[in-house]
C-alpha cells in the first residue's frame, strides 16, 4: 500500500481527549439516586466486550493488550519505554493509539467506520509486549490484524462477501449479502427481532447467536417456541443462545440491583423487564422496558441500556450493545419542554398534509441531559428513541440533548472552510445553533411522520379504497408496507443516513421559523435576518454546510461507499444548498490545489432559497419513507450521495489535509466506599482515558 494511502489510516496524532464533566449534576444527586446511577452506570459498562466483539475479531485481545501493559507498569510508562528501549514519542505515540481506541471501543472509528493503526513500528510493539508473558501471548494474537495489510477492503467495516469486516457475521468470511438476506427476511417472517443477533454460517446452515445469561432458556421464556427450522434447499438455521452469557449475567445483575433504588414502581418495572430481557434474550421484554422508560417522565436520573443503534452491522438491522446514565439538566431542559408544547403548531408547518403525518402527536419528554456515563462506541449530541416504530407510533418516544457532550471543547480548534468575515459569527453562535438543530433533529424530526401500512391482512391504517395523494406524483399512493415489514426492514442499508437526513432537514426548514428560535432564547419572534435569532439560522446553516465539506472524509474512494450515515445526509444536504444556485450557495477557491477553499452562503436568501430547497427536498425523503416506496427513495439518495469527481479529486484532498481528530472522551466512574457512592474522577489525557477503563474492569 503506498505512504499517501498508508497516511490516512494512522491514529490520530495526538487524539483530541476531552473531559466528560459531570460533577456538579452527579454531587446534587440523594445518595439512593446516586445508588441508582452507579448500579446502572456499571451495567452500561459491563457491555464494552460485547461492543468489542461487534467491531472486529482483534479487538477484544488489543483491549486486553492495553489493559495487561497498564497494570504490568502499574500506569509508568517512562519507565516502561525505558525497558523496552523505546523513545517519550515512541511511547506516546502507543498511548495516543490506546486513547483512540478506548474512544472509539475498537480499532475503526466509530464514526466513519475506518481502521485506524499505531504510529509505532511493530518492532517497537513487540519490544513493548515483551514486558510480561501475558502481554507477549496477547500481541501474537493480535500483531497481523492491528496494522494495515496488503488487503485495503479489511480497513473498513461492511459485508464480509465485499471483503470488509464485520464481527456480526463472526467466523463467516464467505458469507454472502444474498444468505445474510435470507436469513434475517425468514426470521422476520417468524417474528424474530434481529437487534441482539449475530449470524454464523456452518456446514449445515447458519447458527443465529442471540444475546442471553442463559444459554438454554426455555421455550416459555423465548420469544420463538421453535429453536430450528429445515429450509427447502436443506439448509438448517438453528438459535443459539448465550452470546456473550459472562457479561449479560453480569449485566442482569446490576439491574436486578439498580432495581432496590429505583425512583417509583415505572422505573421497578422497567427494571424487571431489562432484566428478562438480557437474561433470556427476548426482545420482545426488552420492547417492553422501553415502553416502561417511556412512561417514566423527568426522572432525576435518566438511562437507557441495550441493543440500541443499527449503525454498524452493514445490513443495517443489528444492535451495537449501548448504555447511558445521566443527570437532567433542568435549567436547559425547560427550553425543550416549550418546544414539546409548540410541536403540534410546527408540523404542519412541513411539506405534506395530515394523510402522511401521526394522527395525534404523541408528546414525548424532551430533557437537556448531563452524562455521567455512555458505554458504547462514540457520544453522540443527541439521542430520539426508542426505535421501534409501533411504540413512536403508538405510544411516544423520549428526545434527549447531551449538554456537556455538547459543550466540550478542544482549546484552540481550528475551523476550516468557514470565512474570515464568517468566523466570529460561527464561532460565537455555533453552539446554540446546534442546540436549536439538535432538539428539532430529534424531537420533530425523528419524531414527526405516518408508516403507511397494512397492519395485519387485510386491516390498513389508512383508507386504502381511497388512498393518499402524493404531493410528488399528484395521483393516489401505490406502496405501502406489508404486514410483518418495518421500516429497517423494507430500506435496508440506507434507513440508517437516510432517516437522519430526513431529520436533520426537518431541523434546516424549521430553524427558519423565528418563533422557533424564540423558544430558545433568541429574537422576539419577528422575521429579522439581522437579529441574533438572525445570527443564529445563519449559523447554523454555515454548519451544515462545512459539515457537508467535512463528509468527505467519511467516503471512501476505493469501495466507493459512506462509512458514516450522519456525513452521507450532510453531504446531500451540501448539495441541496448548492443546487439552490449560486445566488444562494457556493464553494470558493482562489488556489489550484484548493487550499483555501471556503463556503458562501448568502445570509440574505436563506429564507427565498434555503428553505424552499430544503423543503422541497424533504418532502420526497419523507414521503418515499411514508410510502414503503424504497425504489424511488434509494434511486433519489444514492444519486445526491454520489461523490463526483471534483468531490472526489480535489475536494475530499483538501478536507483529509484539514481535518481535525475527533473529540474522545474520558469519563468518571462511580465506586462505593463505606456504603457511599464517590464519583473518580481523571485527568484529560492519554494516561488518564487508559486508566479510566482499568478501573471499570467488571469482567
Amino acid at each position: 500500500m503506498d505512504t499517501e494511502t498508508l497516511k490516512q489510516y494512522l491514529a490520530d496524532n495526538p487524539p483530541t481527549i476531552v473531559p466528560l464533566a459531570i460533577k456538579p449534576h452527579f454531587e446534587a444527586l440523594t445518595d439512593k439516586e446516586k445508588l441508582y446511577a452507579h448500579h446502572l452506570s456499571i451495567a452500561s459498562f459491563a457491555g464494552t466486550r460485547i461492543i468489542l466483539r461487534q467491531i472486529s475479531p482483534e479487538s477484544e485481545h488489543i483491549y486486553d493488550f492495553i489493559i495487561a501493559l497498564h497494570k504490568q507498569c502499574s500506569g509508568d510508562y517512562d519507565s516502561l519505554a525505558k525497558d523496552a528501549g523505546l523513545s517519550s514519542d515512541d511511547m506516546q505515540a502507543y498511548l495516543n493509539y490506546a486513547a483512540q481506541f478506548l474512544g472509539n471501543m475498537g480499532n475503526y472509528k466509530s464514526f466513519g467506520d475506518s481502521k485506524f493503526v499505531p504510529r509505532l513500528e511493530p518492532r517497537q510493539l513487540k519490544a513493548l509486549a515483551t514486558v510480561s508473558p501475558k502481554t507477549l501471548g496477547l500481541y501474537h494474537k493480535m500483531k497481523d490484524a492491528i496494522y494495515t495489510g496488503d488487503d485495503v477492503a479489511k480497513l473498513h467495516l461492511g459485508y464480509p462477501s465485499n471483503g470488509h469486516v464485520s464481527a456480526y457475521y463472526p467466523d463467516s468470511p464467505d458469507i454472502t449479502k444474498e444468505e445474510i438476506t435470507g436469513v434475517s427476511d425468514f426470521l422476520e417472517g417468524k417474528g424474530l427481532l434481529p437487534e441482539n443477533t449475530r449470524i454464523r454460517k456452518t456446514k449445515e446452515g447458519f447458527d443465529v447467536l442471540i444475546a442471553s445469561a442463559l444459554e438454554n432458556p426455555s421455550p416459555e421464556q423465548r420469544d420463538l417456541k421453535e429453536s430450528e427450522w429445515t429450509l427447502n434447499d436443506g439448509k438448517k438455521i438453528r438459535l443459539l443462545f448465550g452470546d456473550y452469557a459472562k457479561e449479560m449475567d453480569i449485566i442482569t445483575h446490576h439491574f436486578e440491583e439498580a432495581k432496590k433504588y429505583a425512583a417509583n414502581n415505572t422505573e421497578v418495572k422497567m427494571m424487571e423487564e431489562y432484566s428478562k430481557s438480557f437474561r433470556t434474550g427476548s426482545l420482545e421484554a426488552f420492547k417492553e422496558s422501553q415502553r416502561y422508560w417511556i412512561k417514566d417522565k423527568g426522572p432525576e436520573v435518566e438511562a437507557d441500556i441495550g441493543f440500541i443503534e443499527t449503525y454498524r452491522d452493514p445490513h443495517g438491522i443489528r444492535g451495537e450493545w449501548e448504555g447511558f446514565v445521566a443527570m437532567v439538566n433542568k435549567e436547559r431542559t425547560r427550553a425543550f419542554g416549550k418546544l414539546v408544547e409548540s410541536a403540534p403548531k410546527y408540523i404542519p408547518l412541513l411539506p405534506w398534509d395530515s394523510a402522511f403525518e401521526k394522527d395525534t402527536f404523541l408528546s414525548p419528554d424532551f430533557t437537556s441531559l448531563e452524562v455521567l456515563t455512555f458505554a458504547g462506541s462514540g457520544i453522540p449530541a443527541g439521542i430520539n428513541i426508542p426505535n421501534y416504530d409501533d411504540i413512536r407510533q403508538n405510544l411516544g418516544f423520549k428526545n434527549v440533548s447531551l449538554g456537556n457532550v455538547l459543550s466540550a471543547k478542544a482549546p484552540n480548534e481550528p475551523i476550516p472552510f468557514i470565512k474570515d468575515s464568517d468566523l466570529a459569527i460561527y464561532q460565537k453562535y455555533r453552539d446554540p445553533a446546534f442546540e436549536v438543530q439538535v432538539g428539532l433533529h430529534e424531537l420533530l424530526g425523528h419524531g414527526c411522520g405516518k408508516l403507511l401500512q397494512e397492519t395485519s391482512p387485510g386491516n390498513f391504517n389508512f383508507d386504502i379504497k381511497n388512498p393518499p395523494i402524493s404531493p410528488i406524483t399528484h395521483k393516489p399512493i401505490t406502496t405501502y408496507y406489508k404486514p410483518g415489514q418495518t421500516w429497517g426492514s423494507v430500506f435496508g442499508s440506507i434507513a440508517a443516513s437516510y432517516e437522519e437526513c430526513r431529520a436533520e432537514c426537518v431541523a434546516m426548514a424549521l430553524s427558519c421559523d423565528f418563533s422557533v428560535l424564540e423558544i430558545f432564547g433568541f429574537g422576539s419572534g419577528t422575521e429579522d435576518m439581522d437579529s441574533e435569532a438572525g445570527d443564529v439560522l445563519y449559523a447554523a446553516y454555515l454548519s451544515m454546510a462545512r459539515a457537508g465539506i467535512a463528509a468527505l472524509e467519511f467516503w471512501d474512494p476505493k469501495s466507493r461507499k459512506w462509512g458514516q450515515a450522519h456525513m452521507q445526509a450532510r453531504f446531500s444536504i451540501l448539495r441541496t444548498f448548492l443546487n439552490a444556485g449560486v445566488e444562494f450557495a457556493e464553494l470558493e477557491w482562489k488556489e489550484e490545489d484548493l487550499s483555501d477553499l471556503t463556503l458562501r452562503i448568502e445570509r440574505s436568501r436563506i429564507l427565498s432559497h434555503g428553505r424552499p430547497a430544503v423543503e422541497a427536498y424533504l418532502q420526497k425523503l419523507h414521503i418515499y419513507k411514508s410510502t414503503a416506496d424504497v425504489e424511488a427513495a434509494r434511486k433519489m439518495y444514492e444519486e445526491i450521495t454520489n461523490v463526483e469527481p471534483f468531490y472526489e479529486n480535489f475536494v475530499r484532498p483538501v478536507v483529509l489535509r484539514k481535518k481535525t481528530p475527533r473529540k474522545v472522551f474520558v469519563q468518571a466512574n462511580t465506586v462505593v466506599q463505606g456504603g457511599q457512592v464517590r464519583l473518580r474522577e481523571y485527568e484529560a489525557s492519554a494516561k488518564g482515558m487508559v486508566q479510566s477503563f482499568v478501573d471499570r474492569e467488571y469482567v
